[in-house]
């Protein structure tokens, strides 16, 4: 009987070493308080080894359904992109990020520096990185600039970012005036929205060419913004007629959606389409 008791307690011995050496003695404290905002960023920034990201806040059918209270705010932004177009918390004008450098197109058509404290309800950002770099040399109005642009982006099914530098004859632009609750929903808001004519302007457009299926949640097709060479005055565009210039393509092949955690945005009714809305809006 001894020896069965000793025999055990060898047995158990061994074990609890054997157990003991599975467990991770620098894991880290459990009751230890986790930062899930470095968590995101840290996700996000890891997940890929390419700057070929879009990286966007929130969803365009949102903003059309008055979801205009930022919860990111640019300086954040910035770690996801130096390229970009969106909006400000209240729709407070038009944003142009161009080099790293964020501008606010007010509803009085003048362009401003943004603080980094400054948040947005909507925004798209990339790195930019050209691709294809190609020279208009030739006068043409936006319909044949799109078409040009057309050729230099094959694939259809792939995310394009779109910086054309050069002068211009003519741009007309849009802005809109910051709103205050309870909100508008967008396509009331542009009813009224202010407009400037630009003539004889050196300056960049910059936005994106995006395929169909981004539909309610980004806008098909072409987005433009346009800001002057003094970084002054832009906003929207609506229209516009280039004398010459250069036209560089960013080839965009991942995309990051970040949702906002506000209640307007968990009430939401996302589930109509809101083609017909969009077009009235982007007109």
């Amino acid at each position: 009987m001894k020896k069965k008791i000793i025999i055990l307690t060898i047995v158990l011995s061994l074990m609890f070493t054997a157990f003991s050496g599975c467990i991770d003695e620098t894991a880290p404290d459990a009751n230890a308080q986790s930062n899930p905002e470095e968590k995101t960023e840290d996700t996000v920034a890891n997940q890929y080894d390419s700057n070929d990201i879009l990286y966007q806040v929130s969803t365009i059918n949102a903003l059309l359904e008055g979801v205009y209270d930022g919860d990111t705010e640019y300086g954040t932004l910035k770690q996801y992109g130096d390229f970009g177009i969106g909006t400000f918390s209240g729709l407070d004008g038009e944003m142009i990020e161009l080099d790293g450098e964020i501008y606010q197109v007010k509803a009085d058509g003048v362009a401003y520096p943004v603080n980094d404290t400054t948040t947005t309800p909507f925004a798209a950002v990339t790195f930019f990185e050209t691709d294809t770099r190609k020279n208009i040399s030739e006068p043409m109005n936006m319909t044949l600039t799109e078409e040009y642009l057309s050729e230099m982006m094959p694939n259809k099914n792939i995310m394009y970012g779109i910086k054309i530098n050069g002068t211009f004859e003519y741009v007309k632009t849009r802005s809109v005036p910051k709103q205050e609750k309870p909100y508008p929903k967008l396509v009331e808001v542009t009813k009224n929205q202010p407009t400037f004519e630009i003539e004889q302007v050196n300056g960049v457009i910059v936005g994106y060419w995006l395929p169909a299926y981004v539909d309610g949640i980004n806008v098909p097709g072409y987005h433009l913004h346009f800001i002057n060479e003094d970084r002054t005055a832009g906003g929207h565009v609506l229209e516009f007629d280039i004398i010459e210039g250069e036209v560089e393509i960013d080839n965009t092949y991942d995309f990051f959606m970040d949702l906002p955690e506000s209640n307007d945005f968990q009430d939401v009714d996302l589930s109509s389409d809101k083609a017909s809305e969009l077009e009235q809006v982007e007109k």
